[in-house]
């Protein structure tokens, strides 16, 4: 679990945002809390990354509102949708749009403890991914034209003599674009230049 990682509570009730907010900072987890949906959304230029835990059911805003919302501006950060008792319909369309998890109220401690170090651990992968796709992404803008062309006869599994005759250039000309692209996209292997090529969505 990332040791920087920050549980944003969202919750209109005071008495619950506190309660988590102290189960959490005795586990020895950072947390922030708001008092609404657009209270943390105002503030999403500038949250830390981590988790969300919201209440499904608020004023204004909701909990399955807010899910939308994240999703439409691409907000990867993993919700856990609180309900109360007899939500749980409610509860399924939030996990329909993104929730990764729900616990209904009242819940256990280590119930709810154990969904957030999940929903961290995911965060955390989810930021490693987008860092090494950013990163291939400014590999592959290294490229030029033609070796971008090579790069992609070579994820399509074509043999280097079929992308010389479909580029109109010698296979020795071809290797030579292979080995650079090979070089630049730091790549030691050819499996490893393909997956490469599915992360930046090149496939």
């Amino acid at each position: 679990m990332p040791a920087d990682a920050i549980v944003h509570v969202i919750d209109d009730d005071a008495a619950v945002r506190e309660s988590i907010e102290f189960l959490l900072r005795a586990s020895g987890i950072t947390a922030k809390t708001y008092d609404s949906a657009l209270a943390f959304l105002n503030a999403l230029p500038t949250v830390e990354p981590g988790c969300i835990i919201t209440d499904v059911r608020m004023p204004g805003i909701s909990g399955i509102d807010l899910l939308r919302r994240l999703g439409e501006m691409q907000i990867k950060m993993p919700v856990i949708v609180i309900t109360g008792h007899g939500d749980v319909p409610l509860a399924v369309e939030a996990m329909k749009v993104g929730a990764i998890d729900f616990i209904e109220k009242p819940f256990e401690d280590e119930l709810l403890l154990s969904s957030v170090r999940s929903a961290l651990n995911r965060s955390r992968e989810t930021a490693s991914r987008e860092a090494e796709r950013t990163e291939l992404q400014a590999r592959l803008s290294m490229l030029t034209n033609r070796e971008r062309d090579v790069l992609n006869g070579l994820v399509a599994g074509k043999a280097n003599k079929i992308i010389a005759f479909d580029l109109d250039i010698s296979p020795r000309t071809v290797e030579i674009y292979r080995a650079n692209v090979m070089t630049k996209m730091g790549a030691a292997s050819l499996s490893e230049l393909v997956r490469m090529a599915l992360i930046v969505g090149v496939l």
